[in-house]
């Protein structure tokens, strides 16, 4: 059907203004390293441009961004030299359909294929031509055609060979990816503020930044890293082919012996499934590669294959880049607020332009501590990048600084708390967390504090939440949390549980971890519902109401040490240093911070009010129960049908064993439910034994089970 011709227009109009922006983009990204739009905003500009292009071919042009790889540079003084053959660019998937899509295609042409899978490195793309194994030159991709001669930087990677290793062609290109670790990134922007210099926005931008340095010294001390995925031009001379460069997976191994670094997380698969999987298990481990990842490459194995489906303007017909969900967007750093935690930590947290990244729309992102604020060299105004990973707390990597208008005001931190007005200090010198030391007064402190007794991990006392605490705090109903299972039901009505704003924001606490406002409904039940969950709340095991306490560095792993050694609060209360300090999981500085504690009679009067109202002080241990997993260290990851996440923690201590939080090559078993992330991949690379929920249950049953080695990648 023929567009009406005000559609038209519109469409053609929209097609030009793309292009320009576009270009603009891609000058900024390839030429200045300094970009000011994230990817996924990027990659949406391109793909409307390429839906306008669907319904118009005839806008279709050579020159188009969509027919075009990078930018052709020239604005940083290196010369320009010609591939001896042309560095493609790849098209993108967005979409497990995407994936189905392009193997439908390959398997039209060239009949079932298996493929390999490979991270997406976030770096800068480089040729390096080695003539009779010593290396010659090193090439950006610049325009795929022609791009920059940065030789002398190149030579001061490491990973870099001057000369290759074994036997060699007479000439080979060889292409990979140069990137910053992200720990060395982090290391180098504390320099650089230490300095006075503006930060990098991310590895990738700095990676590019240190290789088109002009003096190469100063390439030379940025710690630059490289991995090796690719052959372009190859004559062998004299020397015999190396058969296994018939595949992609052996290039691999030819690359490697030639002393070249290539990828440890590539892996050959077959089929969509397979390939989902992969995708799956990579992007639950992302974040603890060494380099910053963006997605996955399928490139098929057979390179005969490839040959035959041969290529596009701009890209392989034989390989796909697929994309993860943007975890990474830019918007507007409004103002820094504080929040008053639970313990007296003072965090700062960004309020920003809302903006969607990662499934939801966030408002606040956390800056952690004072420190990270100077670190990251943010200011007030500054358009940053945000990262929100699956349900990790939204946090601010750092500054646009291309961006900056001049308009940006630094933030200057309080020097007292904002709830009770007590000036702020440091726990210890040098610590980079600024505390309240008002632990028994400021309303922040006691509010949290209820709420996180109310919380499902510690109490789970299903309407005590933030709205709830501060209620009862401002109505006069609570001192502090040594009267909540005291409460009567005439005080609940008087703490006006039934007229809360449910449209009100959470607490700057809550904020500051990056929480956005609760749903409407789960604070404005009766007050006797409350009082029946109170009820239910005193018959809790001690590990949960000894977590309730808030006690420094006391987290559910030594709440539980503590009181599955010691049996009651009274024990754990008389114990000396040495006695908690030998617990297994506990250790010198929580055993210091249990009896600092205790040593507060404000402290001691929350545990006797407790006990006075009937919470549970001191657990009943249950003979019976065989222990089965005694001396053993188990993990569970993921969702499990019949063991709550807390549940299945219950059966493997109840059982004997330790319930650890992540793998390590003392963990026995790792047990996995449905959607198991970034745990089940450590277990594979570690190769320890992973149960299913049966074979779960099994070992609970006799401690034996059996269990098949679990798969290690290409």
């Amino acid at each position: 059907m023929t567009e009406a011709p005000a559609a038209a227009t519109a469409a053609r109009a929209r097609h030009a203004a793309l292009v320009q922006e576009i270009e603009e983009h891609r000058a900024r990204y390839y030429g200045d390293d300094a970009p000011t739009v994230s990817d996924g905003e990027y990659d949406a500009l391109e793909r409307e441009a390429r839906d306008i292009e669907a319904r118009f071919p005839e806008l279709i042009e050579p020159e188009s961004p969509t027919q075009t790889v990078g930018s052709a540079g020239g604005q940083t003084g290196f010369a320009s030299e010609r591939h001896r053959e042309r560095m493609m660019s790849l098209d993108n998937a967005f979409s497990i359909d995407d994936v189905a899509a392009w193997f439908e295609r390959v398997t039209k042409d060239a009949g079932p294929q298996p493929v390999v899978c490979e991270p997406k490195i976030d770096g800068l793309s480089i040729s390096l031509t080695y003539v009779d194994g010593v290396l010659e030159r090193a090439l950006t991709r610049g325009d795929g055609t022609t791009g920059e001669v940065v030789t002398a930087n190149v030579r001061t990677i490491s990973a870099v060979p001057e000369t290759l290793a074994g036997v060699v062609p007479a000439l080979v290109e060889i292409r990979g990816e140069v990137f910053l670790p992200v720990k060395d990134f982090e290391r180098l922007n504390e320099d650089l503020l230490a300095e006075g210099k503006a930060p990098y926005a991310n590895p990738r931008n700095t990676a590019a930044g240190s290789l088109r340095q002009k003096d190469a010294s100063v390439t030379a001390k940025r710690p630059l890293a490289l991995t090796a995925y690719a052959l372009g031009i190859l004559d062998w001379g004299d020397a015999s082919a190396d058969e296994r460069i018939e595949t992609q997976h052996g290039i691999y191994q030819v690359l490697r012996d030639w002393g070249l670094p290539v990828s440890e997380h590539a892996k050959v698969v077959n089929g969509v499934g397979e390939v989902e999987g992969y995708l799956r298990d990579l992007e639950a481990k992302r974040h603890s590669l060494t380099h910053e990842i963006d997605g996955a490459v399928l490139k098929v194995d057979d390179r005969a294959v490839q040959a035959e489906l041969g290529s596009t303007s701009r890209a392989p017909r034989w390989a796909i880049a697929y994309k993860f969900p943007p975890e990474e967007v830019h918007t507007t750093l409004e103002r820094i607020e504080v929040g008053v935690g639970r313990t007296g930590r003072v965090t700062p947290y960004g309020v920003m332009t809302p903006v969607t990244v990662a499934g939801s729309t966030v408002t606040y992102a956390t800056l952690h501590n004072f420190h990270e604020v100077v670190r990251k060299g943010v200011l007030i105004g500054d358009t940053v990048v945000l990262r929100k990973a699956g349900d990790v707390i939204p946090e601010i990597v750092g500054p646009v600084v291309a961006a900056r208008t001049g308009t940006e005001l630094a933030w200057v931190p309080p020097t007292v708390c904002p709830s009770c007005a007590t000036e702020l200090v440091e726990q210890k010198e040098g610590d980079k967390d600024m505390r309240c030391p008002n632990a028994q007064s400021c309303p922040a402190q006691i509010i949290d504090r209820i709420a996180f007794i109310g919380s499902r991990g510690v109490l789970d006392v299903e309407v005590l939440g933030e709205k709830a605490a501060a209620a009862m705090i401002e109505a006069g109903v609570l001192v502090n949390e040594a009267g909540l299972f005291d409460i009567g039901e005439d005080a609940l009505k008087r703490a006006t549980l039934f007229t809360l704003d449910v449209d009100e924001k959470v607490s700057k606490a809550q904020r500051a971890a990056g929480e956005e406002p609760r749903q409407a409904g789960d604070l404005t039940r009766n007050a006797s519902k409350l009082l029946d969950e109170l009820a239910k709340a005193r018959t809790q095991p001690l590990w949960r109401v000894l977590l309730g306490l808030s006690i420094r560095h006391v987290g559910p792993t030594a709440s539980r040490a503590l009181a599955g050694s010691f049996g009651s609060m009274d024990a754990i209360r008389g114990a000396t240093d040495v006695e908690l300090a030998s617990v297994d999981g506990v250790g010198p500085i929580i055993a210091d911070a249990v009896k600092t504690w205790f040593s507060e009679q404000w402290h001691v009067d929350i545990v006797d009010a407790w006990a006075a109202a009937g919470v549970r002080m001191e657990d009943e241990k249950d003979e019976s129960i065989p222990q089965t997993l005694a001396g053993l260290t188990v993990v569970a990851t993921g969702s499990l049908e019949r063991f709550t996440r807390d549940g299945v923690k219950e059966a493997i201590i109840s059982h004997g064993g330790k319930a650890a939080s992540s793998v390590s090559k003392n963990t026995h078993y790792v047990v996995v439910g449905a959607n198991a992330g970034s745990k089940a991949a450590k277990a594979e690379e570690l190769g320890v034994p992973v149960l299913d929920e049966v074979a779960f249950e099994a070992l609970l049953a006799d401690g034996s089970v059996t269990v098949e080695s679990p798969a290690h990648p290409l």
